[in-house]
């Protein structure tokens, strides 16, 4: 069966994103969002194929980003947003300055953070479904130090969303954490930092490889793996909306050093984060200082 076939079977409510309305609570229009940016990525790969691997990332991307800007600019006017495709900011940063890609965003009560395509190598790659879309959004108005309000993060080559509107249910202990076994982190597969590499010798942990940071906080979220630690340096929107729904799941969710996560901030860098399973945390957090 093709791809485009069973896009109608990700997970969450279908009704609006089938009848092209959105739904008007923030949660639920996150995951629509994902989702139909989703279905966008999917269809450029059934039509580009796999031949051209440079070109279908560029369509993806463009597509994607495309499609979350216009139904924001339409549903969502008068809130700001930060992606990492915007055209302007992606020059700045490619020339190592450290800018806001929409300056009106600092002063705004809600931001919506995006990343249209999360893992653009393993979504140029047939067969691989480890890439993902990511929608967050954050509001000046909030209870928590990250201000993350909601969050969806769609999966559409595994044909799944997860989200702030349905949390997760908080994942079982593993049968290895029970039995002794080692802990799990998910890693990268092609490149896994020494880094991590070096704190799991630390603690005899097994590095798990997989694709993009949406799909390896998914993993940690549904109880695939134990803990996300990553220290290469990322962008907001690489974890906001994961780390919105691993909240959500109540997961432990910090900086490498157990500060919060702090999103909107002017310079949109956010270069390291954990997230576990909070019986983790203690231990993993004092592995890591000696790591720093």
């Amino acid at each position: 069966m093709s791809e485009t076939s069973t896009s109608a079977r990700i997970n969450g409510p279908r009704d609006s994103a089938e009848s092209g309305t959105p739904p008007v609570i923030d949660a639920a229009f996150a995951r629509w969002l994902a989702d139909r940016a989703g279905q966008v990525l999917l269809q450029v790969r059934a039509d580009m194929g796999y031949a051209d691997g440079k070109a279908l990332k560029a369509a993806g991307d463009k597509a994607a980003h495309h499609l979350l800007r216009s139904e924001l600019a339409r549903w969502r006017p008068a809130d700001a947003v930060l992606s990492e495709e915007d055209d302007h900011a992606r020059d700045a940063w490619s020339e190592g300055e450290r800018t806001t890609s929409r300056p009106d965003r600092l002063g705004a009560a809600r931001v919506w953070i995006i990343d249209p395509l999360d893992g653009t190598r393993e979504f140029s790659e047939e067969g691989r479904t480890d890439w993902a879309v990511h929608v967050a959004l954050w509001t000046a108005d909030c209870s928590s130090p990250s201000c993350l309000a909601a969050g969806a993060v769609a999966m559409p080559a595994q044909h799944r969303t997860i989200a702030t509107d349905h949390p997760p249910a908080y994942p079982p202990l593993p049968l290895s954490a029970a039995t002794g076994g080692p802990i799990r982190i998910a890693a990268s597969r092609t490149r896994p930092p020494a880094f991590v590499t070096a704190l799991a010798d630390d603690i005899g942990a097994e590095l798990v490889p997989m694709g993009s940071a949406g799909v390896k906080i998914a993993a940690v979220i549904n109880g695939d793996a134990d803990a996300y630690v990553h220290a290469g340096g990322q962008y907001e929107w690489d974890s906001a909306a994961p780390v919105a729904v691993a909240a959500a799941t109540g997961l432990h969710a910090s900086r490498i050093d157990g500060s919060a996560l702090k999103y909107n901030e002017a310079d949109p860098k956010l270069p390291d984060l954990v997230v576990c399973r909070k019986d983790l945390a203690p231990r993993l957090l004092a592995a890591l200082q000696r790591h720093l």
